[in-house]
């Protein structure tokens, strides 16, 4: 939510046209910015969650250019925390379209972005504005750790594989007042608040018998963002099985124990999210797709409960 202005390439001069700006409109390249464009080239690291925005990027992109008649050509890259595992169902409620869902698909999908700007062409009748240069050689049950090459952060709080791994449900504590790591080197796997006591966490967590991680009792100062220099108590969530972590559930549940610790203080986002004002839609009802998990959050109802709203 760190909005990018145009500007120039400092090497070549060649101008350079930011595709995440101010307004929701500036997603979508304009007519004009196409219209010397025979090709759009579309090369990106998607991370394997809906809300990671990119492939809604890529989808906008196919949009605009199929509209101004331009040709769309996207490098397909792996998935890499693998291309087989689902968490979260594909719902939607139709209010709730926005840019960390622009269409009902999984919060852990378990596909490429290509495969997803693929299947949207084909439903919207696209095919014909798009090329999609596949992924060869990949094997779906592997993770970006266990390629032949070094993992590239896509985006300054995505440093590692690790970080990827726990996103599909270290994303959701950005639709509350729990800072989410942002400002740590590990975030989305630190959780916590000023108001947080991380070993009853970390035991509720452990209590659940959800599998694939640990929950270690931690406190930690974010240097910016939420919380910044104020010590937070919290977890730092290490996986130790990643065929078996359920992020979403692990990460709902988290939730749930940290509003039952302090109703009071815990809190719901009440900025701007994503382009959406909470007048119109809160963050954790665009994150999920539904009203339903937030309800179940807010009124006090059980960790079991609350994952049931998603997973």
């Amino acid at each position: 939510m760190a909005h990018v202005g145009d500007g120039r390439d400092q090497h070549s001069g060649a101008r350079v046209i930011s595709l995440y700006g101010e307004t929701y409109e500036r997603l979508s390249p304009r007519r004009d910015e196409l219209a010397d464009i025979d090709v759009l080239l579309i090369d990106l690291q998607d991370v394997g969650a809906r809300y990671y925005t990119f492939v809604w990027t890529a989808l906008l992109a196919l949009r605009a250019c199929a509209e101004a008649g331009v040709r769309v050509v996207l490098l397909d890259r792996p998935n890499p925390i693998d291309g087989v595992t689902i968490e979260g169902r594909p719902h939607r409620e139709p209010r709730l379209r926005s840019f960390v869902g622009l269409e009902p698909i999984p919060i852990r999908h378990g596909q490429t972005y290509g495969e997803i700007v693929r299947d949207r062409a084909r439903i919207e009748g696209l095919d014909g504005a798009l090329e999609v240069v596949s992924v060869e050689g990949w094997d779906r049950r592997s993770y970006a750790d266990q390629w032949d090459r070094a993992f590239v952060m896509p985006s300054p709080n995505m440093p590692t594989v690790g970080t990827a791994v726990v996103y599909p449900g270290g994303c959701l504590i950005e639709a509350t007042n729990l800072s989410e790591g942002r400002g740590t080197t590990r975030p989305f796997e630190l959780v916590g608040a000023p108001w947080l006591d991380g070993a009853r966490l970390a035991r509720d967590l452990h209590e659940t018998g959800l599998p694939g991680f640990r929950a270690r009792p931690t406190s930690f100062l974010p240097t910016f963002q939420k919380h910044r220099g104020v010590s937070c108590g919290g977890v730092q969530v290490h996986v130790t099985d990643r065929a078996l972590f359920r992020p979403v559930a692990t990460y709902l549940a988290l939730l749930a124990f940290a509003r039952a610790q302090s109703p009071e203080r815990f809190g719901l986002r009440t900025e701007v999210y994503e382009y959406v004002p909470p007048s119109e839609a809160e963050a954790l009802d665009l994150l999920c797709g539904t009203t339903a998990t937030r309800e179940a959050l807010m009124t006090g109802a059980s960790f079991r409960e609350v994952i049931a709203t998603v997973c």
